[in-house]
Order: structure tokens, then C-alpha cells, then sequence
């Protein structure tokens, strides 16, 4: 019991805290700025990371901090190498570095790293960015063989979730899911060659969602079309507009814009213009 009276001591306090900085801060100024918004999000989430793996084993690259746990000290050097490379590759491609150390946390199984979500144990993923560090799934779970050093720089996590924190950090917080699921994909693709299978390669009826309905249900949506939909959007801007734009379209919300807004300052053209040239670019493709 002192275990848990423990765990509900140091939240609560820590919660405390956390309400008097805001209150502190919304007192002075009138609201959130989304730079205060995203620094007191990524406190929070450090904090319960350092409280929930304090006990483990770390490594320290130049970039990052890896937690993980004895049963994966064979794999952390895998981790460490393909972050370092991610780090390299995804910064030069977007123009961006964070401004610390990163820190990833190794859990050993699937149902380790969901629970430190509480999502619901079947739950699947190699990998999740959130707050300002990234847990992934230990290589160990799902290669055959640690030594797939390849497979696990293509196929794995570090460069799709690294890329996350990059978007995170430009726009200061203020992105929807699909627009940063949309970038991941094609930052991985452009640098590993990877990609999500194509949801209606074997014969399913092809459909999509209105950016509308992305924007709003993401996470309620069927996930192979809503990431690739995410995908085709970006590939679209690209193919479009230019790469460019992509940038552009960061800054923008980094600055504050909506989604929307952001949108048609980058492209000079309304919001629906754009909406309906991805529609016609998703049938005729």
C-alpha cells in the first residue's frame, strides 16, 4: 500500500505544481502562448517518464538518453546507432535540431509499452512519439535475429518518430494528426524507402476520408486508410506545389496559424480549392 500511496503522493503534488505555473503564467497573461502550452505538456510527460523508469538502465549518446531494462542491454546499441542516424538524416531534411537530448524508452513487449499509455493491452505499435520522447518496442520483440541492423534502420521506429518530434517542435505543438502523420510517413519514405502497405492492393473498394473528417476522428477512423490518406495529402503538396511548401507550411503553424489558415497562406489559394484538387488527385490515381 505505501507503494501506491506513493505514486498518488508525487502526482498530486506534481499536479499542484504544474496548476500553479499555469495559473501563474495565465494570470500575467491572459491565456497559453503555444510554446508555453508544449514546454508545460513536455514537463509533465519528462516527469512521469523519469518517475516511471528511474530504476532503469540508461545509455547516453551525443542526442540521446535511452532508458531500457537488463533483458535488452544486447539491443540498446541497435537503438542507439539507428537514433544517431535518424537524428542526422531527418534534421539535415527538415532544417532542425532539438534543442536538447531526446529521451527513448526501450519496453520489452507490446504490452509494456501500451500499458505506459493506458491503452488496452492488444494494442500494437513499434513505436510512439508523445510529449517530447519516444518509446518504442524493443527490437528484441519483434526481429529474429538482433543482428538485422538493416531491417531495423528501414522498418523500424527512429526515423517515423524522431520526424514526429521534429514537427512538434516547429510548430510548437499546433498540428493535427494527420498533417504530422502525413509528414513521418514521407520523411521516412524519402530517407529508409519505406512504406505502409497500400490499403487496397488486395482488390478492397477503394474510398477516402474528407481532410475534415481526418482532421476531426483520426484515431476513430479505419488506420491503414486514414495513414495512407495522410501519406497521398503530402504527396500531393509535394508533387503539386513543391517540397517546399511543406516547410512553409510549418512555419506557419509554428507562428500560430490554423491548419486552414496555414494552408492557404502557403499555397495563395483557398482552403477548398486545395481540398478538392486532393480529392480529384486521390480518384484519378
Amino acid at each position: 500500500m505505501s507503494g501506491i500511496k506513493s505514486v498518488n503522493s508525487s502526482w498530486l503534488a506534481l499536479a499542484i505544481m504544474a496548476l500553479a505555473i499555469l495559473g501563474l503564467y495565465m494570470s500575467k497573461n491572459g491565456g497559453l502562448t503555444g510554446q508555453v502550452r508544449q514546454d508545460l505538456m513536455r514537463f509533465m510527460v519528462g516527469q512521469e517518464t523519469n518517475f516511471r523508469t528511474g530504476q532503469w538502465d540508461e545509455l547516453q549518446t551525443d542526442h540521446y538518453i535511452i532508458k531500457y531494462l537488463p533483458v535488452d542491454e544486447d539491443g540498446v546499441k541497435l537503438v542507439a546507432e539507428a537514433a544517431e542516424e535518424a537524428y542526422t538524416s531527418v534534421s539535415s531534411s527538415l532544417g532542425r535540431q532539438p534543442a536538447k537530448q531526446t529521451t527513448i524508452v526501450i519496453y520489452p513487449d507490446n504490452t509494456s509499452l501500451a500499458a505506459s499509455f493506458g491503452w488496452d493491452k492488444n494494442e500494437k505499435a513499434l513505436g510512439v512519439y508523445w510529449g517530447g520522447t519516444i518509446r518504442i518496442l524493443s527490437p528484441r520483440a519483434w526481429l529474429s535475429d538482433l543482428g538485422q541492423r538493416e531491417r531495423f534502420v528501414k522498418e523500424g521506429p527512429m526515423v517515423h518518430e524522431f520526424t514526429h518530434l521534429i514537427v512538434d517542435e516547429m510548430t510548437r505543438g499546433n498540428y493535427n494528426r494527420w498533417w504530422t502523420e502525413g509528414i513521418a510517413q514521407y520523411t521516412e519514405k524519402k530517407i529508409t524507402g519505406f512504406e505502409f502497405a497500400d490499403p487496397f492492393a488486395g482488390g478492397q473498394k477503394f474510398s477516402y476520408y474528407t481532410l475534415e473528417n481526418l482532421e476531426k476522428n483520426f484515431d476513430s477512423l479505419d488506420q491503414s486508410v486514414a495513414y495512407w490518406e495522410s501519406l497521398q495529402a503530402v504527396d500531393f503538396l509535394v508533387n503539386s506545389y513543391g517540397e517546399e511548401t511543406l516547410y512553409t507550411i510549418l512555419r506557419y503553424l509554428g507562428n500560430g496559424d490554423s491548419m486552414t489558415k496555414a494552408t492557404e497562406k502557403a499555397l495563395g489559394i483557398d482552403y477548398k480549392t486545395f481540398a478538392d484538387g486532393f480529392y480529384q488527385y486521390l480518384e484519378n490515381n
